[in-house]
């Protein structure tokens, strides 16, 4: 009788995968191999039986996961954004503007070296990829510029501005974080120094834009 837990413990743990990870499994497989395939390329050359001969399946096995290679490559945009927009809003929680600017930097730095490829992706495709990912990846940073505006409007100073002057601030902001990845990104890892000037800079930009804030007339261009 003592024993009979222990055996349904150990056939618990011998279970085999469910069909619904193994699905999980593959999908996440295709978007790695697609990432690795564009260090070097762009999203406009990959062929769907490229991607899923370095994913190790077969082409067939491919729409199991993905429509066509538009959508594996708006799945590669939502990847992207979604862990780096939840990081950003949990570094604007500081209750003044130099704690936004530190956290928000050094949050940017952390996710750029987590997730180059994802950055190199973006990046490329930002300014002259695929039409419907260009689009996407627009849609992605509006998004992060919108909820950076709702931010902003809870600091006392800023209570009283219209939407489309926190809009234009928030704008400013994400500006200066798209160049600062562009830059991280040109800067080797072997070169610590030349990463921290970027950052530097970045934090300088970031503050010109909040002492600007600070002698704004939000009346004026009404």
């Amino acid at each position: 009788m003592t024993t009979r837990p222990h055996t349904r413990h150990r056939r618990r743990q011998r279970d085999p995968e469910t069909r619904a990870q193994r699905k999980q499994r593959t999908r996440e497989a295709l978007l790695e191999s697609a990432l690795s395939l564009l260090e070097e390329r762009p999203f406009a050359s990959l062929s769907l039986r490229e991607v899923s001969r370095a994913a190790g399946i077969s082409p067939a096995a491919f729409y199991r996961h993905f429509q066509d290679m538009d959508e594996l490559g708006f799945a590669l945009v939502d990847e992207s954004f979604a862990h780096l927009r939840e990081m950003l809003r949990s570094a604007r929680e500081s209750n003044d503007y130099e704690g936004v600017i530190r956290n928000s930097v050094a949050v940017l730095a952390s996710h750029v070296h987590e997730h180059r490829q994802h950055f190199l992706f973006i990046a490329r495709e930002r300014g002259s990829g695929v039409p419907a990912l260009r689009r996407a990846i627009r849609s992605e940073i509006r998004l992060i510029t919108s909820e950076l505006a709702t931010d902003l409007a809870r600091f006392q100073e800023l209570r009283s501005w219209s939407s489309r002057d926190l809009g234009m601030v928030a704008a400013l902001m994400v500006a200066t974080m798209v160049a600062t990845v562009e830059e991280l990104l040109n800067v080797f890892p072997s070169e610590p120094l030349a990463e921290r000037r970027v950052l530097e800079v970045a934090e300088r930009q970031l503050r010109v834009i909040v002492l600007g804030m600070a002698q704004w007339n939000t009346t004026t261009l009404q």
